[in-house]
């Protein structure tokens, strides 16, 4: 069998591939430049430029929907004004925290830890009091003159898995520190994100805000061709691929990453089918697979409210026949919240969780009217039922039905 392999790896190295340079269709690539959004780079730069006088900036907040370019352009921003302050010598670091991993920011104790190590400070992953780490990550800021940029990327999964007093301490830390100073960017798909936070907080934020908006097909189009000229061979994508690619993203709300990782994912089943052209059947094997891993993905990465709340959705699917409406699922809800000894959310916000699975296309909720009896919606689920007991087993599992 070790033969076998080591044969199949040898093959695997000699084979011709329909990629040039395949990084450039990764989500970790940044382009020299990014179309479409010049009027967001430009808020952007006008708000953190003062970083380069060694002012402090007003925190910023940026929003919009998966695959809209948030992060691609805010770490473009910051690399551009990490390069002027490293040629003029001014005092500056930029500290990026992916909210969504576990390992960095899913209690309040990782996220200081983070923090902290970040600075210099060789903090544990777990066994010291929280506010020995919080001294720690003080007693570092303050040890040299310097700015301090904090990116929090999907920072309402920080804030839901800690509560919002993480961020208070982190907008209040000014006040005493002597040496430093730091300025927050907060990156988020949820643009209700801000009203739902404690008033103090949201006092102390005095924040400025970027809305990105979905980019349409023939946006999407141009982005596609801007890196697949970089990322295939010539010739080696078929005509149509590209059109069809970025209809299935704007039909997922304009979501450019989706469509990246679409056209990937296609190369990828070419090449193992040792073809030299990268087809719309290629294409379309592609999405049903990623699809598929898509919803598991997005199911398991929700907060705890969300989980709880889809949860209830797919309990109610079997007795209503594709009929459920909003207001069953939220006492469905409620029940599950005093099961699990979980903070009650209001209808209102129940039902802005259904629209954001909606946008996931995770469910189909339509709006009808009731006349005088107000407004509901009719959910329907969209995952699959190949995928049903697998994702609510996981739910179980996670939320502890």
């Amino acid at each position: 069998m070790e033969r076998g392999l080591d044969a199949f790896f040898e093959v695997f190295l000699r084979k011709n591939s329909v990629f040039f340079d395949k990084k450039a269709i990764q989500s970790s690539y940044i382009p020299e430049n990014i179309p479409h959004r010049d009027e967001q780079i430009s808020q952007i730069a006008n708000i953190l430029s003062p970083l380069l006088k060694g002012e402090k900036p007003s925190n910023l907040f940026i929003y919009g929907k998966t695959g809209t370019g948030k992060t691609l352009t805010i770490k473009q921003t910051t690399n551009k004004i990490m390069e002027v302050a490293n040629k003029e010598e001014v005092p500056l670091k930029v500290i990026y925290i992916n909210c969504k991993l576990k390992k960095s920011a899913d209690t309040e104790y990782r996220l200081m830890a983070q923090l902290a190590r970040e600075l210099g400070k060789n903090i544990p992953p777990t066994g010291l009091p929280t506010g020995e780490v919080y001294r720690s990550f003080f007693k570092a800021l303050n040890s040299k003159k310097q700015n301090y940029l904090l990116v929090l990327d999907e920072i309402d999964q920080l804030i839901d898995k800690t509560g919002d007093n993480v961020l208070y301490t982190l907008t209040r830390i000014n006040e005493d520190a002597q040496e430093s100073q730091i300025s927050i960017v907060g990156i988020s798909n949820d643009v209700m994100f801000v009203d739902d936070l404690d008033p103090r907080v949201r006092s102390s934020l005095s924040q400025e805000e970027v809305v990105f908006p979905p980019y349409n097909a023939l946006q999407i189009q141009e982005i596609l061709r801007q890196r697949a000229t970089i990322a295939f061979k010539k010739d080696a994508l078929a005509q149509g691929v590209i059109e069809k690619c970025a209809a299935y993203a704007a039909r997922d709300h304009g979501d450019v990453r989706r469509a990246l990782e679409l056209l990937r994912v296609a190369g990828e089943i070419a090449d193992r089918k040792n073809s030299d052209i990268t087809s719309t059947e290629h294409l379309d094997e592609a999405e049903q697979k990623i699809d598929r891993d898509r919803i598991i993905d997005v199911v398991t990465t929700q907060p705890k409210q969300y989980q709880l709340v889809l949860y209830s959705i797919i309990s109610l699917q079997p007795q209503s026949n594709n009929n459920i409406f909003t207001g069953e699922v939220y006492e469905v809800y409620k029940s599950l919240c005093n099961k699990t000894k979980t903070a009650i959310l209001t209808q209102r916000r129940v039902s802005d969780i259904i629209s954001e699975f909606d946008m996931l296309g995770i469910v189909n909720a339509k709006i009808i009217s009731k006349g005088r009896y107000g407004r509901t919606r009719d959910i329907s689920l969209e995952i699959p039922e190949t995928l049903l007991p697998r994702i609510k087993n996981m739910l179980e599992d996670n939320i502890r039905v």
